[in-house]
């Protein structure tokens, strides 16, 4: 019914519907109920999302309905329901992200614990939130990370297009946002071809370092950035890509004036280049000094990187992701509980039976053929 009534795009009566659902399956209390009742909330969420004022207003029904949603998740987790703990763990976090309530989402996260042998797609959803909340209070490393795992669990074929789409693009923003630059190969898969077209532009720019390009291209596909979700994290690149400009500049010159720099990646004043020369220099961005009373920089020599802890940095990142996709694998497979127990009682009683057998065949209470019937039968 829910499944009809919103294909009908009749929302109020839908809402209305799973309202009572999941107040009936509630009072319930049903171990069998529990998948129909991850199901319910996920309707019952869907539903109110769609009526008048949608998010972000503070007056949206999203915000009215997560007394229900927390009281849900406080009965999954008491009568160990994992689906429905699950399901509705990440109906609240997209509840809070559709109101930009990010202070309690991680709040959420913080204080609840996600159910270990919840469904594949639901730890999917719930990485994806994870990593847009990292991404947001600046922990890259971590985003990346759970955006990675997010986007290896979603489907490989075209039933979550959207959802492996909604995960790339924000990894493509948490990478630049690192430092790194995304594969090419990344922009050419069927799926995410036509929608990554404005992130595969804004990667050539911050590659190149090339401020004006990069600014034309965020006010030309700002809608499509705050359609999905990424322009605030795009916003953040600025300084990414001046200091990407900067590090292109020092390999190119191994002496150059702040004037040039300043023209070239059309930043406003010497002064302002000066500064930020001198915070690329202070972070390691590059290696070069600044003469400040003839108004240039200095490139230095770029030494053996293999004489630097970057190398093995490196190595021990590789390592680490193949013993973590390594131990998700051990995780995901799933054996018969106690099998190995029923094998062991069933040939105690066949050892059983074949004594018992043997003891009647020397008292002579059996003939030859009847126990050679028997023994076919073990």
């Amino acid at each position: 019914m829910c499944v009809y009534l919103y294909d009908q795009q009749d929302y109020e009566e839908g809402a209305e519907f799973s309202t009572q659902l999941v107040d009936r399956i509630r009072e319930l209390n049903r171990r069998t109920l529990d998948s129909l009742a991850a199901k319910a909330y996920f309707y019952f969420s869907l539903f109110h999302e769609e009526l008048d004022p949608k998010p972000p207003s503070k007056q949206s029904q999203v915000i009215t309905i997560r007394g229900k949603l927390l009281a849900a998740l406080r009965s999954a987790v008491l009568r160990k329901d994992f689906d429905t703990q699950a399901s509705v763990t990440t109906l609240l976090l997209r509840n809070y992200f559709s109101t930009a309530d990010i202070t309690q989402a991680d709040l959420l996260v913080a204080q609840t614990q996600f159910p270990e042998n919840a469904p594949n797609n639901q730890v999917a959803r719930y990485l994806y939130y994870l990593g847009r909340i990292r991404a947001i209070q600046l922990s890259y490393t971590d985003a990346h990370e759970h955006l990675i795992s997010a986007t290896r669990k979603a489907p490989s074929n075209s039933v979550a297009a959207g959802f492996y789409q909604a995960s790339m693009k924000l990894l493509i923003v948490v990478e630049l946002l690192m430092g790194d630059i995304p594969e090419r190969e990344l922009f050419s898969q069927p799926r995410l071809e036509r929608t990554l077209e404005p992130y595969f532009r804004l990667v050539q720019a911050v590659r190149a370092g090339d401020l004006p390009s990069f600014l034309k291209i965020v006010q030309n596909s700002a809608k499509a950035f705050h359609r999905d979700g990424t322009y605030t994290l795009i916003l953040r690149l600025r300084q990414n890509v001046i200091k990407t400009g900067i590090r292109v500049l020092s390999l190119s010159y191994s002496r150059i004036s702040l004037r040039d720099i300043c023209l070239r990646l059309g930043l406003e004043s010497e002064e302002s280049a000066e500064y930020i020369v001198a915070k690329a220099i202070r972070d390691g961005v590059i290696e070069a000094s600044i003469d400040h009373e003839k108004g240039f920089m200095q490139t230095k020599q770029a030494g053996d990187i293999y004489a630097t802890r970057e190398p093995g940095e490196a190595f021990h990142e590789r390592i680490r992701a193949c013993l973590t996709l390594h131990d998700e694998c051990v995780k995901a497979m799933r054996y018969p509980m106690n099998q190995h127990r029923l094998e062991l009682k069933n040939a105690q009683e066949a050892r059983e039976r074949e004594r018992e057998l043997a003891k009647e065949i020397q008292e002579g209470d059996l003939d030859d053929d009847d126990a050679a019937g028997d023994f076919d039968g073990l």
